[in-house]
C-alpha cells in the first residue's frame, strides 16, 4: 500500500507478474525479484500506488504457451496460439483485479502490469485480453504471438531483453516490438547487450523506468 496511504483517495495500480522460478503457494517466493524496488524509498514517496504480486501454482503457467524454440517449436510464432485460448491462471487474476477495485479506490487512467521471463510473456497475454484495461505495462525478457499486435494499440509498453537470454530468446522481444510498433508508436524497446536472462537486474535500473510508466494514462493514449 501507499505510504499515509488514504482510503478516500484514488491510486495507481501495479501488477506485476513473476518468472518461473518463483511459482508455488508460500505468498513469498514472488516477491524474489522486484519487491525490493517497490518497496524502496524512492520509489514509494515519488510514486504512491497499489502494488499486486500475485503467485503462479508450481504446476501452473501465467502464459499460454507451447514450448520455448526447440526442434519442435524453431521460432516463437510457434510457441504462441494465434488466437487467445482460456487461460484460467489469467482468468484468477482479472478476478482479483475485480476484486481489488471493488475494495479500494483505483485510478482507472492509470493501471499498470509488469512482468519478467513467464510473467513477461503473461503480461503480453493479460493486456491482449484486456486492449482497454491498463494504461501501460513493462516486459521484462517475455514474449508473445506478434499476430497479437493490434490488440496493444492502446497500451504503450517498454519492452526489455538480454541478447544473451539463453532461457527466453531475445527474438521474442523483438519481434513483439516491431510488430506493435506499427500499432502504437509509444512502445519502446531496450536491448542489453551482453546479458542473459536476467534482463530484470538492469531493466529495475532504468532512471526513466517509472517516470516513463507514471505518464501514461489510459485516456491519452490512443496513437
Amino acid at each position: 500500500m501507499p505510504k499515509s496511504f488514504n482510503p478516500k483517495k484514488q491510486y495507481p495500480l501495479i501488477l506485476f507478474l513473476h518468472g518461473a522460478g518463483e511459482r508455488g503457494n508460500d505468498n513469498v517466493s514472488q516477491l524474489f525479484h522486484g519487491s525490493n524496488y517497490f518497496l524502496s524509498y524512492e520509489f514509494r514517496n515519488n510514486f504512491p500506488a497499489i502494488i499486486i504480486f500475485p503467485q503462479c501454482p508450481k504446476k501452473s503457467y501465467w502464459a499460454n504457451i507451447k514450448g520455448i524454440p526447440s526442434s519442435k517449436y524453431p521460432t516463437e510464432k510457434n510457441s504462441f496460439s494465434n488466437n487467445l485460448p482460456e487461460n484460467s491462471q489469467l482468468s484468477i487474476i482479472e478476478n482479483l483485479l475485480t476484486t481489488i477495485e471493488s475494495h479500494y479506490k483505483i485510478n482507472s487512467n492509470k493501471r499498470y502490469i509488469g512482468g519478467l521471463s513467464m510473467g513477461g510473456m503473461g503480461a503480453f497475454e493479460l493486456i491482449a485480453r484486456n486492449p482497454n484495461y491498463f494504461a501501460g505495462g513493462v516486459a521484462i525478457c517475455g514474449g508473445a504471438n506478434p499476430k497479437w499486435s493490434k490488440l496493444f494499440n492502446k497500451t504503450p509498453l517498454w519492452i526489455f531483453h538480454g541478447t544473451n537470454d539463453n532461457v527466453v530468446p531475445a527474438e521474442f522481444s523483438i519481434r513483439m516490438f516491431n510488430a506493435i510498433k506499427k500499432h502504437n508508436p509509444k512502445t519502446k524497446l531496450t536491448l542489453y547487450k551482453g546479458v542473459g536472462h536476467n534482463s530484470w537486474d538492469y531493466a529495475l535500473k532504468e532512471p526513466e523506468l517509472m517516470s516513463w510508466l507514471f505518464s501514461l494514462n489510459k485516456e491519452k493514449n490512443h496513437p
